[in-house]
């Protein structure tokens, strides 16, 4: 099939907007899955991604769909995610297209997510069709979605389509606007191959499967390839596309989306985002890749076996070959042993990443509680940058902190308005302004700290506005802010596991929360033990560890009561001297069930 009669296309929107369901729709219609095998959201291959009905991976699939003009045209689809932690996700999937069909939902509208990614793809010069779905919900307002098309995205009315995933409406009209609207592939007429890795994974029988769009030229099974960002020569074992099954095929040519198997099996030498030419007649200039990601949220990640480190070692590299925004370094705790530091996008990414690890890898892991990148400027000038709460220089030596902050868009109903401002200001935020979107919603922009919106942000807007706030950010500038670091103390050594970086009016009140925490874990110890939050060498909360009471009286039957006393105050010194002496000893899981509680 010639490049002339190929599409790619990918299915972009809001979180839960119906871009898999719609991609059922398109896979029925099309007949590239028999009815007997399809299932509901299938191309959410991961158990994840059915569990939490979210899409956490692009997904590709190549469609043939005979057109109301008579040709029959190859259709390469993409379906992605919608979450704002994979929007990174989004971008490497709108490199590989020419067009993007923009999902609204009839009854929600246009919410933070959907401008966020019209803006990408407006940004890569992509083709968009607008299409309203789910237009047979009993609460569908297609005049105010149409206006808000024109008035946000402005995208002009009369080019939206009408559908529904879920029950098949405007599914042709869909297919028939992307063979018309949707460009051929380009970039076609340079004379060498040129193939953009916008996936990978590791496979353990066959190694590290690349998945590629072809650009220019042409590869088979055979020919020796060259990776060109790092000069990494391999032969092609095997190439095919995705039914969405992987189906080998003779040869990929221009135009074509599928994968690519060679003889690569180290993880670390593909990288997404790099281009492959032939080794025999190399292209002379690259495609242009992605923008490095830089991670916003740090943690540590332990085995609880010691003994697991090179199993979860070995894990980390083949996640972070499926996930170019996950990156990990070695780190050593005195707590929790030997592990690693790794930076996500978000929060809803390392809770994904930890899980993948636990299911995919079977490594149980302990993660500390996570923080964000500070930068510290010291006296004379020099500044470092310092993701882990551990390594803050001392106090003495330090001009100022400076936190990484977000630029927000909150869309909200406009009755929630009083209890999101309180919200805003309680997480040390500033509104800059606000924006009428309709009649009952409102979009307001803001600034936060990053750190302030780690843990329960977006839970907490979501119960505020009963699951109808939505949120999009990207990372701002740093500010200069009162910043201590606090460390947890028990029994007066300071245990590097529970240290973090707080914001000095906010210090105590999260002091004493954690040290109530681990008065009531940690097990009962001989002696009286204190749990104390410090900071420097002023404490500022304190808690007890219960202790052990063996009733050594119990050998007296009445009698003299100075023979009661003289028993207790012989164990009364033996305590006061296991004290000076004792060490305590937390239990892993200890830390486990702090670490999660938090």
């Amino acid at each position: 099939m010639s490049a002339d009669l190929t599409r790619n296309f990918c299915i972009i929107a809001h979180v839960d907007h119906g871009k898999t369901t719609l991609s059922d729709r398109l896979l029925e219609h099309t007949n590239t899955v028999e009815q007997r095998v399809m299932t509901d959201q299938h191309l959410d291959a991961m158990d994840l991604e059915k569990e939490r009905g979210i899409t956490i991976k692009s997904h590709p699939v190549t469609m043939v769909y005979r057109a109301k003009d008579g040709h029959r045209y190859k259709l390469n689809l993409m379906d992605t995610p919608g979450h704002v932690d994979f929007a990174y996700e989004v971008s490497r999937s709108l490199a590989a297209c020419e067009g993007a069909v923009l999902l609204i939902d009839a009854a929600q509208g246009v919410e933070a997510q959907t401008v966020a990614n019209a803006h990408l793809a407006f940004g890569q010069k992509l083709k968009i069709i607008p299409v309203i779905n789910k237009i047979d919900l009993p609460s569908a307002n297609l005049d105010l979605c149409l206006q808000q098309l024109e008035d946000i995205l402005t995208i002009p009315a009369e080019e939206a389509i009408l559908a529904s995933g879920k029950s098949g409406i405007g599914i042709e009209d869909i297919l028939e606007a992307v063979v018309a609207r949707v460009p051929p592939p380009r970039w076609t007429d340079y004379p060498q191959l040129r193939a953009l890795v916008f996936d990978s994974l590791y496979d353990p029988y066959r190694g590290v499967i690349s998945y590629v769009r072809v650009f220019s030229g042409s590869v088979k099974a055979g020919d020796h390839m060259l990776l060109m960002s790092n000069g990494v020569k391999s032969e092609v074992k095997e190439v095919g596309v995705f039914t969405p099954k992987m189906e080998k095929r003779p040869g990929l040519t221009e135009g074509d989306v599928g994968y690519l198997v060679s003889s690569i099996k180290d993880t670390s030498e593909i990288k997404i985002g790099d281009t492959i030419t032939l080794a025999q007649r190399p292209a002379g200039e690259m495609l242009p890749g992605y923008k490095e990601v830089r991670p916003m949220v740090f943690c540590g990640l332990y085995p609880v076996e010691t003994s697991d480190y090179e199993k979860l070692k070995a894990a980390m590299g083949r996640l972070r070959l499926n996930d170019a925004a996950f990156v990990y370094s070695s780190e050593s705790s005195v707590a929790l042993g030997f592990g690693f530091r790794c930076g996500f996008l978000g929060l809803l990414h390392m809770e994904i990443i930890q899980e993948r690890i636990r299911r995919e890898h079977d490594v149980d892991i302990i993660s500390t509680y996570p923080s964000v990148v500070y930068q510290v400027v010291k006296h004379g000038g020099e500044m470092i940058e310092v993701d882990n709460p551990v390594n803050l220089p001392d106090p003495g030596t330090i001009e100022e902190i400076r936190e990484p902050t977000i630029k927000a868009a909150i869309h909200i109903p406009n009755t929630a308005m009083g209890d999101i401002l309180a919200l805003i200001m309680e997480k040390r935020g500033v509104v800059d302004h606000t924006d009428t979107l309709d009649a009952t919603r409102v979009m307001l922009s803001c600034v936060l700290p990053l750190n302030e919106i780690l843990v329960d942000f977006n839970d907490r807007l979501k119960s505020i506005t009963h699951g109808y706030g939505s949120m999009d950010y990207e990372l701002g500038d740093y500010r200069a802010a009162d910043l201590v670091k606090m460390e947890i103390l028990v029994n007066a050594d300071p245990v590097d596991a529970f240290a973090s970086i707080v914001h000095r009016d906010k210090a105590e009140g999260k002091g004493r929360e954690l040290c109530e925490k681990l008065a009531d874990i940690i097990p009962p110890q001989m002696f009286k033990v204190a749990i104390q939050a410090a900071i420097g060498g002023k404490i500022i909360a304190r808690d007890n560890v219960k202790e052990m009471r063996k009733d050594v009286t119990s050998k007296c039957y009445g009698g003299d009561i100075s023979r009661k006393r003289k028993l207790l105050d012989k164990q009364k010194e033996g305590k006061k001297k296991m004290k000076q002496f004792g060490r305590v000893s937390i239990p892993s899981d200890a830390f486990i069930k702090v670490l999660k509680t938090n």
